[in-house]
């Protein structure tokens, strides 16, 4: 998922944020906003790791949740056409 992409879900978004980094509170993610930078920033903070360790959380995050995303597409499309 790229930057404008989580700027555009980013309120759904925001639970699997929250369960993904449980430190972050309600109003570190209204700071965040979707932006992917900011984002970083608040994991290196809240989680006292560096840039590029909170990098590589929030990549393999945006992984699994593209992942996720394209097995509940599949499973809508299958659905629509078992029930033509």
């Amino acid at each position: 998922m790229n930057s404008d992409q989580l700027k555009g879900k980013w309120k759904q978004m925001k639970g699997s944020v929250k369960e993904r980094w449980g430190k972050l509170t309600d109003d570190d993610l209204d700071v965040i906003n979707g932006q992917s930078d900011q984002l970083i920033g608040k994991i290196q903070e809240r989680y006292g790791v560096a840039r590029q360790e909170a990098q590589k959380q929030v990549d393999e995050w945006n992984s699994s949740v593209a992942r996720e995303s394209e097995v509940e597409k599949k499973r809508y499309v299958e659905e629509k056409r078992k029930a033509s």
